[in-house]
């Protein structure tokens, strides 16, 4: 971790509903699920009252992922949910400091590079490239979106090298967008 990183404190807590509108069966959670099916059978809606949670549809932290800040999300659709099904879950402080990465249009680092501290709305419109093959985050937790604009699958990007799309979960390199994980 870099030494210009500050984090909360704070005990990140989540409380994950079976049905919308915060009703319904529903569990509370504090920290690293790695099965949350033993407690819940679906999830359709979530509150967010501390950190930054990262949800995954299958259990061991697979699958699509979701990426909450602090909030209410009545019905899936808030998080971008293709479905009800969340299966596992990890906890991430907030984050202030820091932020670089570096994207390439090739796997392993190769072709066309652009360096970034902030966040891309449009990384066409940046990069002149809609995909990416690979990247290096060298600080900070980023959000990686299908669609430009924040929208679509989301990839969550700790510090590492990524030398190729599927490293970071994915099945193809479009990147339609991408930002920092930092308190909104």
């Amino acid at each position: 971790m870099s030494p210009h990183v500050t984090m909360s404190h704070e005990l990140g807590h989540i409380i994950f509903y079976e049905d919308r509108d915060f009703r319904g069966r529903h569990y509370e959670c504090s920290s690293d699920c790695a099965d949350l099916s033993p407690y819940l059978s679906r999830c359709n809606s979530i509150r967010v009252e501390s950190d930054w949670w990262v949800l995954y549809e299958r259990p061991n932290y697979m699958g699509y992922q979701y990426v909450l800040s602090r909030g209410e999300y009545p019905d899936y659709q808030r998080w971008m949910g293709f479905n009800d099904c969340i299966r596992s879950c990890r906890s991430y402080p907030y984050v202030s400091g820091n932020y670089k990465m570096r994207i390439y249009e090739k796997p392993d680092f190769g072709g066309q590079m652009m360096e970034f501290m902030d966040d891309c709305p449009s990384v066409y419109d940046c990069f002149r490239h809609r995909d990416i093959h690979s990247c290096h985050v060298m600080d900070g937790y980023w959000i990686f979106y299908e669609h430009p604009n924040y929208r679509g699958r989301q990839y969550f990007m700790r510090p590492g090298e990524y030398r190729r799309y599927s490293d970071w979960g994915s099945y193809n390199p479009t990147i339609g967008s991408f930002r920092r994980m930092r308190d909104f």
